[in-house]
């Protein structure tokens, strides 16, 4: 096996001791049993095809690559393809090993052996690899056989030490937290305050509304929320208390325009959305089993779904190239799911349901009603399981767009395997009180997460305010929404106005905490080694932001920023990112007037040819349509392009962008 000496297990792996006692019995001459010696042969068989693979691959950069070039790429790329050729090998040999167990037990039905990695061999990976890569969140993915097929993400920090006091799943989850928090820890060990810590970082990357604590401390505080029932102080039913299941269906009802009443019975509580994926999960799939989402989308649900359950994520990669059907940038299709969901299935994997954000995070992405319909038809097609997710369904802040729930719906495809997540958590401001609610009509499912609500429940006294505050609908129309979404309008609009004269590109929502942007002109290589470094001068100059690797993102230099903070911090926090871009800018034209070659290189962000619409709502607009800051962003943003005004004579652009140039015409007539 390729680096096999680099490879340490935490639990003894019946596949390693097995393969050394039949080749001590090979040696000695002692081989009975014909199995053993098919499974030696399908091994030698196996290595000596990928050793041809390499030696194919390494001729065929000899060709292609300067000297220098070549040998760092070729000790990369053998790098990349052993670890892929121990990745399948391991695949191989569980299903051989199976086979003989079965052959010995004289049992005449194969066994269904989990795809993929499971926490011991995730582990055995990061601990083989020395130490390699990195502190911040990478979700590294696994492919099997080459193909995008992605299984599950796990990090691979530097000096790495596995615990002897942790089992292999607790050591795994020890790397986890350890490697994911660095930016987090980082801001709570230097917090920013306007008096005590001027200097401390601004954390712009945790997604949390920092607007209206000022309303809700208000509201929570009131008599009315201050009760100390026994009731409360006792062990509930551990779907929730029956007064705040029956609110909560009220509430939902009401705010997801429900054709019908909502029911309490179809009503789970849990403490945050993110019980409720580990829940879900865990009932739904079996360990090994795996569920659909499309990237980017908020990283922390693989923390939910594989380290409880060691379910699986299929990856339905989107960009932001606008071809085939897609009319915006980063846009789900159902061509794009049943491509994932048939490649998975061909690698063997059992996919058991969908995961939906609506609204997405981190893309900020309303789905209509006929997307939400196709999206619901492809998973009843391939019954498959639906979990969507609207915690940020209140905080569509701006009158043109529209949000519409699933529960809103006329007819849901198949109501046995839709289930509805929400919480408080986001649309209103109160992310350290942890309430998650599930909505769904089977219940089967229901009593089954109802059976984990004992590990996830939420205290009564909790129960008490939430459904006090969740039934006061005068006050959240008339007070809360009116002044929560005028702020975050505000605060969108200063922070998308300052990607505008910086020329940054960006997807313009009107959903969500959240700004997606585009900084792949700041990266030399186009790498997400690149994104990291550009992510850690981020937080050397004391702002942190959450860059595209965290959300499984496949174009390296995508960042989302949170915008839902005060004045004082968006100004400041725009000051230090400008300041890095600006910096970055000059370093990036000083290597190209050094290198000019090299200014064209693969990998360097062709910033208006992938356009990334400064747009407003969910569609594109086209330049007639947008502002007038909108136009001028993007030609701000096009001329900061190392060669484009060599590219683009006023000749040329006048023909190929009229409107642009027409209204870059009335401008300069005003000067």
């Amino acid at each position: 096996m390729a680096n096999s000496s680099r490879i340490q297990n935490v639990v003894p792996r019946p596949g390693f001791s097995a393969l050394h006692r039949l080749r001590k019995k090979r040696k000695g001459q002692r081989m009975r049993d014909p199995l053993d010696d098919l499974l030696l042969k399908t091994l030698t068989s196996q290595r000596a095809m990928e050793e041809r693979f390499l030696q194919m691959e390494e001729r065929r950069f000899q060709r292609d690559l300067d000297v220098e070039e070549r040998r760092m790429q070729l000790e990369q790329r053998r790098f990349e393809l052993e670890r892929e050729h121990e990745f399948r090998m391991f695949n191989v040999f569980a299903q051989m090993l199976s086979i003989l167990k079965q052959s010995h037990s004289g049992s005449s039905s194969p066994v269904a052996m989990p795809q993929g990695l499971d926490f011991s061999q995730a582990l055995s990976e990061i601990e083989g690899m020395g130490g390699r890569g990195s502190n911040l969140p990478e979700m590294r993915v696994r492919p099997l056989a080459k193909r995008r097929v992605d299984m599950h993400g796990f990090c691979n920090p530097s000096g790495f030490q596995r615990s002897p006091y942790l089992s292999a799943r607790g050591n795994f989850a020890n790397i986890f937290q350890g490697s994911t928090e660095e930016g987090y820890k980082a801001y709570h060990a230097d917090k920013y305050d306007e008096d005590k810590n001027p200097n401390g970082i601004i954390n712009f990357g945790t997604s949390e509304n920092k607007l209206c604590f000022d309303l809700m401390s208000k509201r929570l505080t009131q008599a009315d929320m201050n009760l100390m029932d026994p009731s409360l102080l006792q062990y509930p039913d551990w779907k929730g208390h029956l007064f705040l299941r029956e609110e909560v269906a009220r509430f939902l009802t009401y705010y997801c325009k429900a054709p019908a009443p909502l029911k309490a019975e179809n009503v789970i509580v849990l403490n945050g959305c993110g019980s409720l994926f580990s829940a879900l999960a865990t009932v739904l799939c079996d360990p090994g089993e795996a569920v659909l989402i499309a990237t980017p989308f908020y990283g922390g649900i693989t923390q939910s779904v594989f380290l409880y359950g060691n379910v699986k994520l299929v990856y339905v990669y989107l960009d932001s190239k606008i071809t085939g059907t897609s009319t915006r940038p980063f846009q789900l299709t159902v061509e794009k799911l049943e491509k994932a969901l048939q490649d998975a299935r061909a690698e063997g994997v059992t996919v058991r349901a969908l995961i939906l954000l609506n609204p997405q995070n981190p893309l900020g992405d309303i789905y209509s009603l006929s997307e939400l319909r196709d999206y619901l038809e492809f998973a009843k097609r391939h019954e498959l399981h639906v979990i969507v997710d609207e915690i940020y369904m209140l905080s569509v802040f701006d009158e043109s767009a529209t949000f519409h729930s699933v529960l809103g719906m006329d007819r849901l495809p198949d109501p046995q395997r839709t289930h509805v997540m929400w919480g408080i958590t986001k649309d209103f401001a109160v992310s350290g009180i942890r309430f998650g609610t599930l909505y769904t009509e089977n219940q089967d499912v229901t009593n089954a997460v109802a059976s984990l609500c004992y590990f996830h429940g939420v205290c009564g006294p909790v129960q008490h305010k939430v459904a006090q505050l969740l039934r006061d609908r005068d006050w959240i129309n008339q007070v809360y929404l009116r002044a929560n979404h005028a702020r975050l309008k505000a605060a969108h609009t200063y922070v998308t106005d300052e990607l505008k004269t910086l020329g940054v590109p960006f997807l313009n929502r009107n959903a969500g905490f959240f700004v997606w942007i585009d900084f792949r002109k700041y990266l030399k290589t186009g790498t997400f080694e690149e994104e990291l470094l550009l992510w850690k001068r981020f937080l050397d100059n004391k702002v942190l932001l959450s860059c595209g690797k965290a959300f499984e993102c496949s174009e390296p230099g995508w960042f989302r920023i949170i915008f839902a903070d005060k004045t004082h911090r968006l100004q400041l926090g725009m000051q230090r990112i400008r300041k890095v871009l600006e910096e970055r800018e000059q370093e990036i034209l000083a290597e190209e007037k050094e290198q000019p070659c090299q200014s064209d290189q693969d990998g360097k962000a062709d910033s208006t040819d992938e356009v990334i619409f400064v747009s407003r709502h969910q569609d594109p607009t086209c330049a007639s349509s947008s502002s007038l800051g909108d136009l001028i962003g993007l030609l701000q943003q096009q001329m900061r392009s190392s060669d484009w005004l060599q590219k683009n004579t006023a000749e040329q652009f006048a023909q190929e962008k009229p409107e642009i140039y027409d209204v870059f015409s009335k401008l300069v007539g005003k000067q």
